[in-house]
């Protein structure tokens, strides 16, 4: 499986290289040249993996169809390391709870900060360890954080030796718990700055210096939010958990409604379905910070002032 940029760069990447790399040189999203398609059967023994085996064995299933430059023993032994028992409250990972008939919901809370970027963040901190390891790297992480990407990576990354996170967050518009779980990790790889400004602001400097590829690759330079394809791809298994936890047949379709302000998670929704994931609607939910939903309505990008994202019930 190659990769290759959004923005038209047609060079041919490995995933171990564009894990570590994050965007593509010419400012692009690095995707992969085709999704694998899952046919029926296909699909009939992922669901006996998840059944008989569990989250890890299905994740190493569905992300061997995209690495093929890790060996198949290595990454199934990350696989478990990442998604073990002892790291997330619930054995099954991201169990479903019924509400009513028809109605369910994937609880994807269960990991160390209690946000769902921990699904991805925790296998991604593995990753980034084993790659290292094997070409004798190190690798600074930068990340921008309205709360959750934040403390999951950290999380996910504290205690690395080869790994120093700089976390930029926006200053005073984090909840207090989000806050207080990253600004009181002591970890000597962990570092947090405070960003006068909006989520926005601090994206924006991490895309800057993304963007400038000498600088980014004479200071080794990486990043964790979801312009990483890797984090959108550990994103993808917890739809197919989820498919095999609300249905019987492999032929029936769901509808997902995803909360999402960036549409990170959404777009790994997109993902699955692309693959064949029996999903008949993705459904977006946002509050009233709906710059993206408005942008695909009208066109227009139009970045909320500041004023604005405090009166909303999260700042993302």
């Amino acid at each position: 499986m190659k990769y290759l940029s959004t923005r038209g760069d047609q060079s041919r990447r490995q995933f171990s290289d564009i894990l570590l790399e994050g965007l593509a040189p010419d400012g692009g999203l690095y995707l992969p040249e085709q999704y694998p398609r899952i046919d029926a059967a296909a699909l009939a023994r992922l669901r006996v993996t998840w059944n008989e085996l569990g989250y890890a064995e299905l994740a190493f299933q569905l992300l061997s169809l995209y690495i093929d430059d890790v060996p198949s023993e290595d990454l199934k032994a990350l696989c478990q390391a990442a998604y073990r028992a002892d790291v997330f409250s619930d054995p099954r990972i991201a169990p479903v709870r019924e509400l009513e008939s028809g109605l369910h919901v994937l609880g994807l809370s269960n990991g160390p900060t209690l946000a769902f970027k921990d699904m991805a963040m925790q296998l991604l901190g593995h990753l980034f360890e084993y790659e290292l390891e094997r070409k004798n790297d190190f690798l600074n992480v930068l990340g921008a954080t309205s709360g959750d990407t934040g403390s999951a990576a950290e999380y996910a990354m504290r205690g690395k030796s080869r790994i120093q996170v700089f976390m930029t967050s926006p200053h005073g518009r984090m909840s207090p718990f989000q806050q207080a779980q990253m600004f009181t990790l002591m970890d000597p790889n962990i570092h947090n700055l405070s960003v006068e400004g909006v989520f926005d602001d601090c994206q924006d400097i991490v895309k800057a210096v993304s963007s400038d590829l000498e600088f980014k690759r004479a200071h080794r330079i990486g990043t964790v939010n979801s312009i990483n394809w890797a984090r959108m791809l550990a994103q993808v298994v917890y739809y197919f958990a989820g498919y095999f936890q609300v249905t019987r047949q492999d032929a029936q379709y769901i509808d997902v409604s995803v909360p999402s302000g960036n549409f990170g998670n959404v777009c790994a929704g997109h993902v699955a379905r692309m693959m064949g994931l029996p999903i008949r609607r993705l459904i977006v939910a946002t509050n009233e910070n709906d710059v993206l939903d408005e942008f695909f309505k009208t066109g227009v990008y139009q970045v909320r002032e500041a004023a604005r994202t405090r009166e909303t019930s999260s700042p993302s």
